[in-house]
């Protein structure tokens, strides 16, 4: 792998570590569906001009209703979840529930794909499972339910990755497949276009106390641009370069730039349970994703 490959995988670990440091911020300022809402609304604009500069056909090849779908449960549910969790979880734990994504992609593709669950991924599913039990239990947030719904919430944004993988490879790929810039654009469209309902809800019936000052709408900014739009478009190229199960490693990278910017720019607490968690569920993804046994692209 080159050189500027790498310093590419750093700095999109890097990147969608933030995430999880602008959703703390943003989060108990403003609650969980405007969180949501903002960060694909204002993804989808970024794309929409991204994409116009770089002058790309806009020919979803009649997969626009598809890309659509596709979006909601790729990009609108899940960013609720996290929203959801962002309300009571340190940005370091919401990071290293986001690694189990994987983990829940070798479940949904043996039980919904016809994907094959061999020891090796088995165990890793296991083992994965441990540490979030030994980071759940053991880290300095104590264990209630507000904690387990947290935890909850991130495993079911993880879910909903897992199942859009498997629904992108055989909704998209079809027929010569589409342009993964007009997935990105289609998938932000689709999550905006199911949070706008429940956004207006929200803002009439229950409307935050406070819209925020300016260090939240720096970080929906810097959310909806930089960790969501530009991700997007860093992430795709690096799918091309290096290909799919490499690229997959920016999971192992997320943890500690997600428990780092936490630490430093928020002052959470750090513990042992950190690093133990942490270590099982990477030894986790390590026996999911070894070379020769990723089944298939998540």
């Amino acid at each position: 792998m080159r050189p500027v490959d790498t310093l590419h995988l750093l700095v999109l670990a890097a990147i969608w570590g933030a995430s999880f440091l602008f959703m703390r911020i943003i989060a108990p300022e403003i609650g969980t569906i405007p969180t949501a809402f903002f960060r694909v609304s204002i993804a989808a604009t970024g794309l929409l001009v991204i994409l116009a500069m770089m002058r790309v056909s806009w020919d979803f090849q009649g997969k626009f209703k598809t890309v659509l779908l596709l979006g909601v449960i790729n990009s609108g549910i899940p960013a609720t979840m996290y929203s959801v969790a962002a309300q009571v979880l340190p940005a370091g734990y919401s990071a290293i529930f986001n690694a189990t994504t994987p983990l829940m992609g070798v479940l949904i593709g043996g039980l919904f794909f016809s994907e094959r669950l061999t020891p090796s991924k088995i165990a890793g599913v296991c083992l994965g499972l441990f540490g979030v039990g030994i980071l759940t239990r053991a880290g300095p947030v104590a264990f209630d339910m507000e904690l387990l719904m947290g935890a909850l919430a991130c495993l079911l944004a993880t879910t909903c990755y897992g199942f859009a993988g498997f629904l992108a490879r055989r909704w998209l790929d079809q027929r010569g497949g589409l342009d993964s810039r007009l997935a990105a654009l289609g998938s932000m469209l689709g999550a905006t276009l199911f949070l706008l309902p429940l956004f207006a809800w929200s803002a009439i019936s229950h409307p935050p106390a406070s819209w925020g000052g300016w260090p939240v709408w720096l970080s929906l900014l810097g959310l909806g641009l930089v960790c969501t739009a530009f991700a997007y478009i860093l992430y795709f190229r690096l799918l091309t370069s290096i290909g799919p199960v490499k690229s997959m490693t920016v999971t192992f990278m997320i943890p500690p730039f997600g428990v780092l910017w936490g630490a430093l720019l928020l002052d959470e607490p750090l513990s042992m349970a950190h690093l133990y968690g942490g270590l099982l569920i990477a030894g986790a993804l390590w026996l999911v994703l070894r070379p020769g046994k990723l089944a298939g692209k998540l």
